[in-house]
């Protein structure tokens, strides 16, 4: 099927294609210009200028905003193809030189990412105060050889070629409630209890979910009161006194009020890794968080076992 009527000899700039990726996802000019730092009649004109060049319409007007036509869709996996390459070519070229300087992208679980590195990033940033973070909270693998990221943490071993990866330790997860949620229903003391309880888990496997589950085959899964994708949101239902959940062990521990229970019965412990491309090990920036997190993570990771 022909998408583009037809197109100009020259390529549009990257400004339109950005352009344009800002209404996909605002779904307005309004919307996009904000994002943008733009005005709005500049925002039109990029799409109308790209919709010259293209040689068809990308979007029209609905109640809702502007809806994205068959044209725009189908170019929208490039443009986003462009963004992320045009932001990893702005990393590369603001951190060259010898100094800790410029972008370092960093991505991490939600609740890592949430929960533990900001202060680990906090001393990164005390010690390198040329250095810019973007921290990126996501469940997924990311495939770092894509460079959609710098540096990943990880609860599951990357597998791709070419990275370098570091183990940070093991550390353990456990089942957790609120003290004032056993206040009210029990401290469970068998497994069988847990049936009495209001259980807080997933909706859907992410890759961490399933490594865990291969590590016990045998465990049936529970009804959960609660399910939940953000793992994020599963550690805030057990702090609000929800139920009871999985979290991590040296996490549970800053907080005076939550609980483990059924320790003896359930005791699942998790790698976790540091990782980037093999090529960004000679790069100041990349290096520098790569080793800071690594080395901050460990000490996380020794706390519960001091503990």
């Amino acid at each position: 099927m022909a998408i583009l009527k037809s197109m100009n000899s020259l390529p549009p700039s990257w400004d339109l294609y950005r352009s344009f990726l800002a209404v996909i996802r605002e779904g307005s000019l309004s919307a996009a210009a904000r994002a943008l730092g733009l005005t709005q009649p500049t925002l039109a004109r990029h799409i109308a200028a790209l919709e010259e060049a293209v040689g068809g319409s990308l979007f029209l007007r609905s109640p809702r905003g502007l809806d994205p036509t068959d044209a725009a869709l189908a170019l929208k996996p490039q443009a986003e193809a462009l963004d992320m390459a045009a932001s990893s070519l702005w990393r590369t070229a603001s951190g060259w030189g010898a100094e800790v300087r410029g972008t370092v992208r960093v991505t991490a679980s939600e609740v890592v990412g949430a929960r533990i590195l900001p202060a680990i990033l906090a001393g990164l940033r005390a010690r390198h105060p040329a250095l810019e973070i973007e921290l990126v909270l996501s469940n997924a693998v990311d495939d770092l050889l894509q460079r959609g990221a710098d540096v990943a943490v990880r609860m599951v071993e990357p597998e791709q070629q070419a990275l370098l990866v570091r183990r940070v330790g093991v550390i353990a997860l456990g089942m957790h409630a609120h003290r004032a949620y056993l206040d009210r229903h029990g401290v469970p003391q068998h497994p069988d209890d847990l049936a009495r309880h209001s259980l807080i888990g997933f909706d859907r496997e992410t890759p961490d979910i399933r490594a865990m589950l291969q590590r016990a085959p045998d465990v049936a899964l529970p009804r959960f009161a609660l399910r939940s994708d953000s793992h994020l949101a599963q550690l805030s239902a057990i702090e609000a006194g929800f139920g009871i959940g999985i979290c991590q062990v040296p996490l549970a521990r800053r907080n005076p009020d939550l609980r483990r229970v059924l320790a003896d019965a359930f005791d699942m412990p998790m790698g976790m890794w540091v990782a980037m491309h093999e090529d960004l090990r000679s790069t100041p920036r990349c290096r520098a968080v790569f080793d800071g997190l690594a080395a901050g993570l460990r000490e996380h990771v020794s706390a519960e076992q001091d503990g």
